[in-house]
């Protein structure tokens, strides 16, 4: 689960240029802009990440006009991503240790963006056991990973702003879900459009085994989109064998997807050799789309060429285009 609320050390402090009353702050992989004498290097705070919802008290007022949500911003010229506030902003009583979730106990809720209409529908269920859900951790808090695996052999992809969907066929079962929720056939539904458009029960009926399709489903009505594309569809970005209970490997995936004549995320780089560099990754992301040039590119994903969870952990994250943040995500 992500730490939106966490006790971290401050790790350095540096001068804004043209900034007499606020400086940039290093905590974990993020940076961001505290008032100048407020911390010093080494000082614990408490740290919160953007999409954090704060609650409506008195200390978080000056986020009412953003309706309390903490989100990308540019001071000074300085990209800033969330907020640091003294150990004193927690309830008393608090065992203080680095590293501790405290989401709950400050009551932080995390942003979800609203799902629009045409991928609304009759509820079947939740989203299903059997199939891990999608969601990319954020770099910026992965430095450890970094550390363990720096050269493994990895591929990069761009990261679509859309809304994310599963599709699988389990036991002669044709499924297909939200992030969250599975759907029953609805003509209204676009994640059943898509289905139904691709042929995607049959192709997979057709391989006479278990296995979940997850993809980005992008297009008109689907958040703002930011590609500007006519219609909907889907681009692929993992393929999920259900009875071994693995991702399928980037050249196994590669495969696959051609095989059912299906689109692929756009692979930006097939072949590079994992850094331990987290601005590195930032850095990376701010590039424009490779589907509309015109457009920034959300981010992108980095993923190892095998397929392996190390004590639960996958060798798969996310860097965000700070950029694509600033420009749509107010």
């Amino acid at each position: 689960m992500r730490k939106l609320v966490s006790i971290q050390k401050i790790k350095s402090l540096e001068p804004i240029k043209g900034a007499d009353a606020i400086e940039k702050a290093q905590v974990l992989g993020w940076q961001l802009v505290v008032k100048k004498g407020e911390f010093k290097v080494g000082d614990l705070c408490v740290y919160c990440e953007i999409d954090s919802i704060m609650p409506d008290k008195p200390e978080f007022a000056f986020l009412k006009p953003r309706k309390m949500r903490i989100r990308t911003v540019k001071l000074r010229g300085q990209v800033s991503q969330g907020i640091c506030f003294k150990l004193s902003v927690l309830p008393k009583g608090i065992k203080i240790a680095e590293d501790l979730d405290v989401t709950e106990i400050m009551g932080v809720e995390k942003y979800e963006a609203p799902i629009p209409a045409s991928l609304s529908g009759i509820m079947k269920g939740k989203f299903p056991s059997f199939i891990p859900k999608t969601d990319e951790t954020r770099v910026q808090i992965l430095q450890d990973l970094l550390d363990k695996n720096q050269g493994a052999k990895c591929y990069i992809s761009e990261k679509l702003d859309g809304s994310s969907v599963t599709y699988y066929m389990k036991d002669g079962e044709f499924g297909v879900c939200s992030r969250n929720l599975e759907f029953i056939e609805d003509d209204e539904n676009s994640i059943w459009k898509v289905a139904r458009e691709l042929d995607l029960e049959n192709k997979l009926r057709s391989l006479n085994k278990n296995y979940a399709l997850q993809a980005e489903i992008v297009g008109e009505s689907i958040q703002k989109n930011t590609l500007k594309l006519r219609g909907q569809t889907v681009f692929f970005f993992n393929v999920f064998d259900i009875d071994a209970y693995k991702y399928l490997d980037f050249d196994d995936f590669t495969a696959f997807l051609q095989s059912l004549e299906l689109a692929s995320v756009p692979i930006i780089e097939k072949e590079y050799i994992l850094e331990n560099d987290i601005n590195k990754f930032v850095e990376m992301s701010i590039r424009k789309s490779l589907i509309n040039p015109n457009g920034w590119c959300e981010g992108i994903v980095i993923r190892s060429h095998k397929e392996q969870f190390i004590n639960n952990e996958r060798l798969s994250f996310k860097a965000i285009n700070p950029k694509f943040l600033l420009k749509y995500d107010n």
